[in-house]
């Protein structure tokens, strides 16, 4: 197994118990244009530390995997053009080859624990592809929720997806799906679905307490800001242009949810943008105060 290289403040807080958050770096190099992207990395970093936890966001850089990065190597993440996006499968090849790239929520997750932290704050999980019957498009996300025991805080899963089959798969794998102060799950830039969610709780400490108490991976969702929350008739606008892009491009794979997200972000004016940054900024907070519960 490659050695982690764990920056110094992430490594003292570990040795000493106290919080630390992990967080993706996907979302910076794929998910946010630049300059947002380098802003909304340092205001993730500065939501943690407010809350009394230290960031540890995560990337390979050269074939080696890193556990908070300092802002020149944020700076890269952010403006190097070519960063691979690494799912966990990728991560053997990346080390071996000495690539970078950016960890999804299924890398973040697997390379926060073999660090040693145990939150993470993101903002969707990826799930199950529509039309999976014929695909057998799954998201490596759920496998690794289940095996590892991290605490996931998320906005729920994009409306892209098939939420009824992801929630079933969870369900299966044994994956607590808890509502933080919500008893609907979440569906990312829309703050409900029509899925229920089988538990709830309302505070940062109960959320530690089932995650302690259950001593395996969980997931805590995390309903968008009311301000910030899409317009339901131009989200579903939105989807169906989207979906039929899809369509008419050939789009599949890997490749189908950056499409979607890019004619989100184009077509809504940057209102999808703001939903995005919004909604990763209210689940660090909360990832941030649920680690500090979980260090008491």
């Amino acid at each position: 197994m490659t050695t982690l290289h764990i920056a110094d403040e992430v490594a003292s807080a570990l040795a000493e118990n106290r919080p630390v958050v992990a967080l993706e770096s996907t979302i910076l190099s794929h998910g946010l244009p630049a300059p947002r992207n380098l802003a909304v990395a340092a205001r993730l970093e500065e939501v943690v530390r407010k809350a009394g936890a230290v960031p540890a966001t995560i990337a390979v850089l050269d074939g080696v995997p890193h556990i908070g990065l300092t802002s020149a190597e944020l700076d890269r993440v952010c403006n190097a053009g070519d960063l691979v996006k690494l799912s966990l499968r990728d991560l053997g090849p990346a080390y071996a080859l000495g690539r970078s790239g950016a960890t999804t929520v299924a890398s973040t997750t697997a390379l926060a624990h073999q660090a040693g932290i145990r939150v993470f704050g993101t903002g969707g999980l990826g799930g199950v592809h529509r039309g999976a019957r014929e695909t057998w498009d799954v998201s490596a996300d759920l496998d690794i929720v289940a095996s590892t025991p991290v605490v996931v805080v998320c906005s729920g899963v994009k409306s892209i997806l098939d939420m009824g089959a992801t929630l079933e798969v969870l369900e299966t794998r044994s994956v607590p799906v808890v509502g933080y102060r919500t008893s609907r799950f979440p569906a990312f830039y829309r703050r409900e679905s029509e899925f229920d969610v089988p538990w709830r709780v309302e505070t940062p400490a109960e959320a530690a307490a089932v995650f302690a108490a259950g001593g395996r991976g969980m997931l805590l969702v995390n309903p968008i800001p009311a301000d910030f929350e899409m317009d339901a008739d131009l989200h579903d606008r939105l989807l169906a242009e989207g979906l039929q892009k899809l369509v008419d491009q050939d789009v599949r794979g890997k490749d189908v949810t950056p499409v979607l997200l890019e004619h989100f972000h184009t077509a809504s004016a940057g209102v999808s943008l703001d939903a995005n940054e919004e909604l990763v900024v209210s689940n660090v907070s909360v990832a941030a105060a649920v680690a500090v519960e979980l260090s008491r």
